[in-house]
């Protein structure tokens, strides 16, 4: 082993010592290729770039024309050059001329070598060019020279990427690096962002290439492995909070990954080849995600995600990095890119700089989704490829509406879409000229607009968006974004904002959600289950924990002291659970009348209809509450039996489809039957055309994000309601259920002139 390793270790030792000398970026390359050459006992070192345009250009070559640096191009996928780029694979060929894919540049003058080995010039998984060798014998390349020439590929790879090649090119030639990339994603919140890169965890860029002491260096790496392994272990016992929402299956892999020997040997035997342990992690990191990219298998593809993650954990242990002070590295117009986040981590960054969040992962309703929204951030969703595509820093444009990223943009989109944010600025301000008139139909019938809430941070846009009160507050994203359980002091101070924030508008106060897929790390109790949704959540839970409830209430009663008090449960299956809710909140009362505390002048019970269940149980529903309130998205993925976070079938069926607005309807005129007000929150409510659409039903209150206020009251003023009611009244009855009521609903406020 020592003695097949000695190449490398040589060949390593000149590289370092050629990129401390002050060269020329071309002469660097060519010293780099000749070094090569020698040691390899190489007739032939070349290197090819890869291009903007998807062309392979050749940069350096020993032994070729010289003539043709920077002449010779080859095709993403031409010849066998352009093959090992394609593939992001090594070749290593006896007789190359033979090979199928073999492809003969006159220019080059190579048609007298048969041996060939090229490997992938590769950085995070990208392929950045290629480089190879050839010998006029026949031969087959050893596995330690491969080795040697993956290294070296790397280097090239960093040079790359600091742009020390971007003087070679050609005016209006971009190097693939900087190649303009348009991707496709799930819109999440709405809005445009154009701005910078920022990577939530950015890659860390190893410098310190080559090692001094190999013997050291196998010390820290496993130092830093035992350090890692430790860490997962703690996550696996913990739920640490960085992966909230995971499920165990995630971390199981990392620890996977983190006790496979031969990821440590490959560590270890790169080391010993005269790399140091970050440049190891780099190198092995980088060569695993290329050869893992083309599996068929999509289970182990995805699994890719969870390997880089781990590689970057073990630099940071090698580095000794903590979290950076992440007010000084934002730009102020930054664009946050992840994989995914916790609702948490997005709080940690200024909310002044922050324009945009693309995440590679995530749900419409994942928590930080809901974040995002309440802080009006644009947010995309499973923009596959998006972190590794990006560099920090890197310009790049957020489109919220229609599920797009640009990435380093050109010149014309961006254009484009500066115009399109002065336009939603202008319209932004007739929103805020609409925000104190009344919230009436154009025939004169009122219609409540509330807003969705769940952070204090939420508060200020009550006014803002011109908002009747606050339709929803979710309690729990006080228990997700903490580490540990809320104190009933630190529960009440919230509540009590929220309240003296709403003045004379009505709060609606939702009980704690947690449970199924909002898992609180810190919650012993919480069980991993097949069915998240619906398991073990909400009212189920809290009954069956009747302490987390008991708290919750009393830091309600006592925050609502001489004012209104209205509560919803959530999650309710039978009016049973409401009646052992009101037990328990009576228990309360009581104890607090005891000790003389001032209570609220009134107190409003609520339920949720999310549960299909409840459907056949309106009549003794409208009896048991004083108010409820419809869980469009919950009650919608229930009904359908459709998951609403599979991306494979979340699109599949229409909300504004005949049968889900019919059982909408019967809910609507159930409240009105029994004179139990119905309020609608949810996705549904917050678009203009859906919510057109439960006005014409009978919805007479609805709740949503605070943005989508000023775009609803906009449609709202211009809507004769006596036609829209007559127009889904004949929908209703008379179409089947592949009626195309969306399309019908346009159609209509195109002739009234209301914008949607």
């Amino acid at each position: 082993m020592r003695e097949t390793s000695a190449g490398p270790r040589v060949l390593l030792k000149r590289l370092r010592e050629m990129m401390a000398e002050p060269l020329e970026p071309q002469e660097r390359l060519d010293h780099i290729v000749r070094e090569i050459a020698q040691n390899v006992v190489a007739e032939v070192c070349s290197l090819y770039i890869l291009r903007a345009d998807s062309i392979l250009e050749l940069y350096a070559t020993e032994g070729l024309n010289p003539n043709a640096v920077h002449l010779a191009q080859l095709r993403l996928g031409q010849g066998l050059v352009g093959t090992i780029a394609a593939s992001a694979r090594p070749l290593n060929l006896v007789d190359a001329q033979n090979h199928p894919a073999f492809a003969y540049l006159p220019e080059t003058g190579e048609e007298i070598y048969h041996s060939f080995l090229g490997v992938p010039v590769l950085r995070a998984g990208r392929v950045m060019g290629v480089l190879v060798v050839q010998n006029r014998t026949m031969r087959h390349y050893r596995e330690d020279e491969m080795e040697a020439l993956e290294t070296v590929a790397m280097v090239i790879a960093e040079m790359i990427a600091t742009g020390d090649l971007a003087r070679l090119n050609r005016p209006g030639i971009e190097l693939d690096l900087r190649r303009s990339v348009t991707m496709k994603a799930l819109p999440f919140n709405e809005g445009i962002g154009l701005g910078h890169v920022i990577l939530h965890e950015p890659r860390i860029v190893v410098t310190n290439l080559f090692n001094e002491d190999s013997e050291r260096e196998l010390e820290r790496l496993d130092e830093a492995l035992s350090s890692l392994r430790l860490s997962i272990d703690d996550m696996l016992s913990r739920r640490d909070v960085a992966f909230e929402g995971e499920h165990r299956a995630v971390l199981e892999a990392y620890r996977m990954f983190a006790n496979d020997h031969g990821w440590a040997r490959r560590l270890q035997e790169a080391i010993e080849n005269g790399l140091t342990a970050e440049a190891a992690v780099e190198k092995v990191q980088s060569d695993m995600r290329a050869r893992m990219l083309h599996m068929t298998d999509p289970y182990l593809r995805e699994r890719m995600s969870d390997f880089d993650d781990l590689g970057n954990r073990l630099l940071r242990q090698l580095m000794g990095r903590g979290p950076d002070a992440l007010a000084e590295v934002m730009p102020r117009d930054a664009i946050l890119v992840a994989r995914s986040m916790g609702a948490a981590e997005l709080l940690d960054y200024p909310r002044e700089r922050l324009r945009g969040l693309v995440l590679e992962e995530g749900a419409p309703t994942s928590h930080i989704v809901i974040v995002a929204r309440a802080l009006g951030v644009p947010t995309v969703g499973q923009a596959k490829g998006a972190v590794s595509m990006s560099e920090n820093g890197d310009p790049i444009i957020v489109d919220g509406e229609e599920g797009q990223v640009h990435l380093r943009p050109q010149a014309d989109i961006e254009t484009a879409y500066a115009e399109k944010v002065r336009f939603r600025a202008r319209r932004q301000r007739l929103y805020r000229e609409l925000r104190n008139k009344p919230s009436v139909t154009k025939d004169g019938v009122p219609v409540e607009l509330m807003m969705n809430a769940g952070l204090a941070v939420d508060l200020p846009q009550l006014a803002q968006s011109g908002a009747a009160g606050i339709g929803l507050f979710r309690t729990e994203l006080q228990f997700m974004v903490a580490s540990t359980f809320p104190r009933v002091e630190a529960q009440e101070r919230l509540y009590r904002e929220v309240l003296d924030a709403a003045g004379n508008r009505p709060v609606t106060f939702r009980t704690i959600d947690i449970g199924g897929d909002k898992v609180l790390p810190y919650f012993k109790g919480a069980l991993h289950e097949e069915n998240p949704a619906l398991g073990w959540r909400a009212i189920r839970l809290t009954l069956d924990r009747p302490g987390l409830l008991r708290t919750q209430i009393r830091a309600l009663l006592k925050a609502a002291g001489g004012r209104e008090l209205k509560l919803m449960l959530p999650m309710v299956t039978e009016v049973e659970e409401i009646r052992q809710a009101r037990a328990i909140i009576d228990r309360e009362v009581r104890h607090l009348s005891r000790f003389a505390y001032l209570l609220p002048t009134s107190l409003k019970l609520g339920s949720m209809i999310e549960v299909p269940a409840l459907l056949w149980q309106l009549d003794e529903l409208m009896q048991a509450v004083d108010f409820v309130s419809v869980g469009s998205n919950d009650l919608f993925q229930f009904v359908t039996a459709t998951d609403r976070g599979n991306t494979l079938i979340s699109d599949r069926f229409d909300p504004l489809g005949v049968p889900f607005l019919r059982l909408l309807r019967q809910i609507a005129q159930a409240g009105q039957a029994s004179h139990t007000p119905v309020t609608l929150c949810g996705e549904l409510a917050g678009r203009p055309i859906s919510a057109m659409a439960l006005i014409g039903i009978g919805f007479r209150s609805i709740s949503m994000a605070p943005a989508a206020i000023g775009p609803v009251k906009a449609m709202l003023c211009e809507v004769p309601l006596a036609e829209l009611t007559e127009l889904m009244d004949d929908a209703l009855a008379n179409h089947g259920a592949k009626a195309d009521i969306r399309s019908e609903l346009r159609q209509f406020a195109e002739k009234h002139d209301i914008p949607v």
